[in-house]
């Protein structure tokens, strides 16, 4: 059963990470579409601590700005000095019978469950986050006497040749008792090959004092997979990826081609026998409804797309609603703004912008159509284009039910085209047209007599055509 004991979130994330070579803090670099520290404060309010503390050094502005949303209290640590310095520097504000959960902004997949398992582990007393690594390079390890009772953690600058073959490692992710914390804080020094004030000493303090100190093996090593460099972001977003997927897969039964080539940067509601094919990217809050199937390379963001169904491959679609039955693509752009009714068709190079496509309505290749309104049952022939732009305002196009538009023809807003009326093709409508009626250009094609292609033509410089 989860802890009732009170308790508080300490998150550090004060570091410049210099490895990132970036000017974005380490901890705003994006994993899945969201921050590592935003993941890290989600995680921590899903606990429902009494308060969450943030350790902020670097661009310290930034890091408080991107998680304006998260009731976080911030704490400046002006000078790096160790993991012990971070969380002294929250402590003053966070009464004595609290536990103090220690999380890192740069260890960004670490789940709520395993925190709770910590907690429940710790039970009052020091609660440390472990994992069995064969290669245990560069983690601390737990030490423990003959009868397995855990006597401290040394860091690995720290070791001697016998502890560096210890594989009981620390995450650095700790429940510790924040009275006793604030005494051993107290005591911490650098005598240490970093020069540095250790969280982890407070571990063998915990034993010499008969405090109780508990571990708790985490399940996943993904999950305190802590992010120093380009490299181990791009590990910690394929795994990310991966728990996705095979959420989606495993509890929401959606079918992916290739769950390694997935990707999800933000939510996704799915309904049943969906399919995604290959280098997909959703992003925003996209919604799908039953049956629907997505090709491959496209890009689905903020949209709602009802049962039924297709966009075919190389499709970007924004801030779109997308009813039953439709088919879209490929290489179809909806932009923001569009809503496509029951039954509608958008082909191939279409481009649809702030724009209302009525029921059964086709605009089926190589059109651009803006800031329009289209009935029921319209056709809109290739190369159509709603002219909206002046240069300084946007115009709307009025398009009425069972309208032909003919290929190649030129809306010219402000306009309104009536119900079933046609529109020749070539045609430049620049007024409105009435119901029922058919507007065409009135030029005529000029035919010229006895034309020959150049090359067909003798030049008499060279009769074989040459220059």
């Amino acid at each position: 059963m989860p802890t009732t004991d009170p308790f508080s979130v300490v998150v550090l994330a004060a570091g410049e990470g210099k490895r990132m070579r970036s000017n974005t803090p380490k901890v705003l670099h994006p994993v899945a579409g969201r921050s590592m520290l935003e993941r890290v404060l989600t995680t921590a309010a899903a606990l429902s601590p009494d308060a969450i503390y943030g350790v902020y050094g670097h661009a310290g502005e930034a890091v408080q700005e991107a998680c304006a949303a998260f009731a976080v209290t911030w704490v400046n640590q002006a000078e790096q000095l160790g993991t012990g310095h971070a969380v002294a520097q929250a402590l003053p504000a966070i009464p004595d019978n609290h536990q103090v959960i220690v999380l890192f902004g740069d260890v960004p997949l670490i789940e709520p469950a395993t925190l709770t398992a910590l907690m429940n582990e710790a039970d009052g007393g020091v609660g440390v986050l472990t994992m069995q690594l064969e290669t245990p390079t560069g983690y601390g390890r737990i030490l423990r006497d003959t009868d397995g009772a855990v006597l401290g953690v040394v860091e690995e600058k720290d070791t001697t040749p016998s502890e560096r073959q210890i594989t009981e490692v620390n995450t650095g992710i700790m429940c510790l008792p924040a009275g006793h914390l604030r005494v051993w804080l107290q005591e911490l020094d650098t005598h240490n090959a970093q020069g540095e004030y250790y969280l982890t000493d407070c571990i063998g303090k915990a034993h010499a004092q008969g405090v109780p100190v508990h571990v708790c093996a985490c399940p996943d090593p993904w999950e305190v997979q802590g992010v120093n460099d380009r490299v181990q972001l791009a590990a910690v977003e394929r795994a990310c990826q991966r728990r996705q997927a095979q959420t989606l897969m495993r509890d929401h039964g959606l079918g992916l081609a290739d769950p390694a080539r997935f990707d999800l940067r933000g939510s996704l509601e799915v309904g049943r026998d969906c399919f995604i094919d290959v280098d997909v990217v959703i992003e925003g809050h996209v919604v799908l409804g039953d049956h629907v199937r997505i090709g491959a390379f496209s890009q689905i963001r903020d949209t709602h797309i009802a049962a039924g169904t297709e966009v075919l491959g190389h499709c970007e679609i924004e801030d779109t609603h997308i009813a039953e039955d439709c088919r879209v693509g490929p290489f179809a752009r909806l932009r923001p703004g569009t809503t496509l009714e029951k039954g509608a068709r958008v082909g191939n190079f279409v481009e649809v912008k702030q724009s209302a496509v009525g029921a059964g309505s086709k605009i089926n290749h190589l059109s651009y159509i803006g800031d329009a309104t289209l009935g029921e049952g319209v056709n809109i022939g290739a190369g159509t284009i709603t002219c909206n732009y002046d240069g300084k305002h946007k115009h709307s196009t009025e398009i009425g039910d069972e309208v032909f538009i003919g290929s190649n023809s030129s809306l010219i807003a402000p306009v309104e085209i009536g119900k079933r009326a046609t529109i020749g093709a070539g045609t430049s409508v620049r007024e409105n047209v009435k119901a029922n009626h058919l507007a065409v250009d009135d030029r005529r094609t000029r035919q010229i007599d006895g034309w020959r292609r150049p090359s067909e033509r003798n030049d008499d410089r060279n009769p074989q055509g040459g220059r």
